[in-house]
Order: structure tokens, then C-alpha cells, then sequence
């Protein structure tokens, strides 16, 4: 029977069982279908209370995309105005919600990263 996962002990054996499964051809609604699915859920849960990953700071972000993309910030200056992405990156002014629009659209950011407190 499944339980919740509470210790790392717990973890590593979920782990090796979701290998072990993995490896597997497993049929589509089937029991081991089934275990699957829910150790995995029983994993991330762990994972996300144990091992929680903070989103990473809006403006971090918007530079690694842009490096990721290979362009420019002047890419950015191009969708907000220069003055306005001089004034963001800088701390002066904050991101406002159509430019956070812009920008999750544009560079495929998710919104909830950039309307973060920073």
C-alpha cells in the first residue's frame, strides 16, 4: 500500500520503485500504470516541501532569456523603451502590468516570475 512520503529513507525507496517501473513496459490503466503515476505525485510533493526552488528574481530572469535567446538587451529597449528598460534594470522603476504582458509573451517568461517583489 502507498503512503505518504516523510522521510528521505522513504524518498530514496520511491525513488528506486519508479526506476524499477520506468523500466517497464507498463500498460495503459493498469495497477503498476497506477503506482506510477501516484509515486510520482508522492515524489514531487516531497520534493516541492523539502527541496522547494524559489523563482528566480524578474529582472535575473528577463537577462538569462535574452541571453538564452542570443540578442541584446537593446531587444528588450525595442518592446518597453530604452529609457523605460534602463530604469527596470536599474531598480528605479518597477515592471507595470502591459509591460509584464509584453515580456511573458515576447520572451516566453511566465507572468508569475515577473510579478514578483524585488
Amino acid at each position: 500500500m502507498l503512503k505518504p512520503i516523510k522521510t528521505e529513507e522513504q524518498y530514496e525507496i520511491s525513488l528506486e520503485r519508479v526506476f524499477e517501473l520506468m523500466q517497464k513496459d507498463i500498460k495503459p490503466n493498469s495497477i503498476q500504470s497506477d503506482e506510477l503515476e501516484i509515486l510520482s505525485i508522492l515524489i514531487k510533493n516531497y520534493e516541492d516541501e523539502k527541496y522547494p526552488i524559489e523563482k528566480p528574481n524578474p529582472i535575473e530572469a528577463i537577462k538569462f532569456r535574452l541571453d538564452q535567446m542570443g540578442v541584446k538587451e537593446s531587444y528588450l529597449s525595442k518592446l518597453i523603451g530604452s529609457s523605460r528598460k534602463t530604469e527596470i534594470f536599474s531598480g528605479v522603476r518597477k515592471l507595470n502590468l502591459p509591460q509584464i504582458r509584453m515580456i511573458s509573451k515576447e520572451l516566453h517568461i511566465s507572468a508569475d516570475v515577473l510579478v514578483q517583489e524585488y
